[in-house]
């Protein structure tokens, strides 16, 4: 025989023989491909069945190897990408190989069958009346299985036709219907059918048989419990015992379950009512999750906290260097529960930038005390019901995430998480920030009305903690309810010694390494922090550590000896540093001053530039500046105007020159109440001529009056002027007893000048004193 290459196409629970009809939709690429690829080949396809026929996307060797060659005869298209196709079975073929061609579609190499032999002379006729008989028996027991082809097959008195009508028609295993695919011998091939069609009319009477037991024990108005009282008799006639019904489970688990008397009656009536419905109703998936769920939920079941201050400072001190401010609250919060036996449980705060330790002072916290931990995040949170739940009145109803966290802890005193709670939003789905104030109010979370619990659900014994990046975004009345504690960003020092007690033993164990292995001086990470991170936190440092730990791995594995990293191996490891310091000793400029500021990822400094030119008095910002910077803009212009008079500049020089303020780094935005003083002195400086301390850095706002007000986030913008190498800051008076609570590494090695008004400023920042 001719072996030829055709086109390859897997059916799913299907095998369509010669001579018959197929109809069948197609949905993925590989199938509408390989279809394509039919078409063009004179529209000759290969048809065979998979093994299995859940697999979407089957493999070679889970194909039968005898199949059909089909014609195409038509394609239309359906809805959601599928495609109906008609074709017409020609003759079997024995596939030899599939070739995958491209991923696209699959090409087979397959050699035609001899065609069936019939039998000859009164043995076909017989054969063929048989098969007729038992036909006729089967379809009078099943009238709606006939079709159009078994019917002109027997007007015809085709045997070979009639058989493979049969087998197409017919609701046969797919694995006889493959076996009768793969006989040769046509007399076999009417045996099998006889055998399965007197099977399939005994299997009938006994369908019909116990159909008419229970419409005998069924009463005309009990229509609903058919299916019950079929499924009842099937089990006697297969001799099963009778197993107990879900409802009678859960009685049994609702008599075990630890709740109060109330939530106890609101489950029983749920069972009973669920008892009452129908099992194929669609009300019973939802009452049967609804049921599930309640008894699930921890409703008097609570784990000991662990009350020894010692034991837990221990494992403060043990995940966490610094954070005094917390360890503080947490020991504050661990003593009032020793000596009260139901305290006021207090909602904690963490803000924080990036990298902080945030998350991972929550899983510490759980651990000190003894508590479950759930993390819920917040991020992007907009649908109310994502906290309240939805009702339970549809399928796919659930609880929101506070009663889901509490079922997943297992326990109704757990630490809870609440992550990112300055990203919740608002839409026409509801108000989530809203819906968090029941849930952080200790006056009202006694009651949390979960909606789809319909229940009370006690949280005054969870002990809340959210984290957040930046305040500002959190509505006042959510804030008013948490107590803030402030992480603010690392020092050098604290960073050296969180990667030498934390992150260095960390990576170590995660890339298999030892102790004796590998190991980071204090310079090398040192480097790191100046040339390769610029951040608050330390997540960026920790993954520069576990690039160097993973390099160390390979030379390992490649059998090189072990080595002493040093700051001269970090740019062949790490590639070139991709910060540089700036310089600090910079010479005396016009027109540009460095300022401080405070960003969401830590503190930042800022260089303002100012450039005057002949023009018509417009004010012209740049930078990606946002309202409050530009308003700020504003007020140092108009204070400038009122003090040129001061430096000798003339009256119409603002009516006749443009001012340009610009502040680089123009695709980042940047906003903020703390840069008045150095626009106002970079306009001051452009204008007179006069050059600006390059050594100097200042933050503060200013009033029309020149008056310098309090700004915030000292420590983040003390810290950043330090790691550029600023020793002289300017810092407005109101701020004074702020500096006073940052620690003496910070303030240490700097000198802070306090500024009243802008004549301060000048007087400090001008090389030379205007008279």
């Amino acid at each position: 025989m001719e072996i030829r290459k055709l086109p390859l196409l897997p059916l799913r629970a299907r095998v369509v023989c010669p001579d018959t009809a197929a109809m069948f939709e197609l949905s993925s690429k590989r199938s509408i491909r390989t279809l394509e690829e039919a078409v063009s080949a004179d529209q000759m396809i290969v048809l065979t069945a998979q093994i299995n026929a859940v697999d979407e996307n089957p493999g070679t060797d889970e194909l039968y190897r005898v199949g059909t060659v089909a014609k195409v005869l038509q394609m239309v298209k359906g809805g959601q990408g599928t495609l109906r196709v008609f074709a017409q079975g020609i003759s079997r073929v024995n596939i030899h190989k599939i070739l995958n061609q491209d991923g696209n579609c699959l090409i087979a190499e397959v050699e035609d069958l001899e065609p069936c032999n019939i039998p000859e002379g009164d043995r076909e006729t017989v054969l063929f009346r048989m098969m007729v008989e038992y036909l006729d028996d089967f379809l009078s027991r099943n009238p709606g299985m006939t079709s159009p082809g078994i019917q002109k097959a027997l007007e015809d008195h085709a045997f070979l036709p009639l058989m493979n009508e049969i087998i197409s028609n017919l609701p046969f295993e797919l694995v006889r219907k493959q076996e009768f695919l793969e006989e040769t011998d046509a007399e076999k091939q009417a045996e099998m059918l006889m055998i399965w069609l007197q099977r399939e009319t005994r299997i009938s009477d006994l369908r019909n048989e116990i159909s008419r037991k229970v419409k005998v024990s069924v009463d005309k108005n009990q229509k609903d419990y058919i299916l019950r009282e079929q499924i009842k008799v099937i089990r006697e006639e297969l001799g099963e015992a009778d197993i107990g019904s879900e409802a009678d489970e859960y009685m049994e688990r609702l008599e075990k379950l630890k709740a109060s008397a109330k939530v106890k009656e609101k489950i029983r009536k749920e069972i009973l009512r669920f008892k009452a419905v129908p099992g194929v109703a669609a009300e019973s998936t939802v009452m049967r999750n609804y049921i599930e769920t309640m008894l699930e939920m921890p409703w008097n079941k609570a784990s000991r906290d662990n009350k020894d201050l010692n034991r837990a400072m221990e494992i403060l001190e043990e995940d966490h260097y610094g954070l005094d401010k917390v360890k503080d609250r947490i020991m504050d919060y661990l003593a009032v529960r020793s000596l009260t036996r139901n305290p006021e449980t207090p909602i904690l705060c963490l803000v924080g930038p990036p990298g902080t330790g945030k998350t991972s002072v929550a899983r510490s916290v759980a651990r000190a005390v003894n508590k479950k931990y759930v993390r819920i995040s917040l991020g992007g949170v907009r649908d109310e019901a994502e906290i309240r739940g939805h009702r339970k009145t549809y399928v796919g109803a659930m609880p929101g995430r506070i009663a889901e966290g509490i079922r997943a802890a297992g326990v109704k005193n757990p630490l809870m998480l609440l992550d990112e709670i300055d990203k919740v939003s608002s839409d026409y789905k509801g108000d989530t920030a809203s819906a968090l104030l029941e849930v952080l109010d200790g006056e009202q979370n006694v009651r949390f009305r979960d909606h789809f619990l319909e229940v009370p659900l006690d949280l005054s014994e969870v002990l809340f903690i959210a984290t957040a990046n930046d305040l500002a975004p959190i509505a006042p009345p959510l804030r008013d309810r948490m107590e803030i504690i402030e992480l603010s960003g690392y020092t050098e020092n604290e960073k050296i010694h969180i990667a030498q007690k934390y992150l260095i033993p960390k990576q170590r164990k995660a890339s298999g390494l030892k102790d004796d292995q590998v190991s980071l001086s204090d310079e090398v990470i040192r480097a790191l922090i100046h040339g390769y991170t610029r951040e608050a936190g330390v997540r960026s440092l920790e993954r520069n550590i576990a690039r160097l730990m993973h390099k160390t791995a390979r030379r390992l594995v490649e059998g090189k000896e072990t080595w002493q990293i040093t700051e001269d191996h970090l740019e062949d490891l790490l590639g070139i540093a991709p910060f540089e310091e700036d310089d600090a000793a910079t010479p005396p400029r016009t027109g540009m001053v460095r300022g401080l500021a405070w960003t969401s990822v830590g503190g930042d400094t800022l260089i303002i530039e100012v450039s005057t030119m002949p023009g018509k008095g417009k004010l012209e910002l740049t930078g990606r500046m946002g309202d409050v910077m530009r308003e700020s803009a504003q007020i140092a212009l108009s204070y400038v105007r009122s003090a040129a008079s001061a430096y000798d500049v003339e009256a119409d020089y603002f009516e006749k020159h443009d001012i340009h303020l610009h502040i680089p780094e123009g695709a980042v935005p940047k906003d903020g109440p703390s840069a008045g003083i150095t626009m106002a002195l970079a306009m001051l400086s452009a204008i007179t001529g006069i050059p600006v301390r390059g050594d100097l850095a200042m933050t503060g706002e200013i009033t029309l009056r020149g008056k310098v007000l309090p700004v915030g986030g000292l420590k983040e913008k003390l810290l950043a002027a330090k790691n550029v190498g600023i020793t002289e800051v300017l810092v407005p008076g109101r701020n004074s007893r702020h500096i006073r609570d940052l620690d003496e590494e910070i303030t240490g090695d700097m000198q802070i000048v306090y500024v009243e008004t802008m004549d301060d400023v000048i007087r400090k920042a001008f090389v030379e004193k205007q008279q």
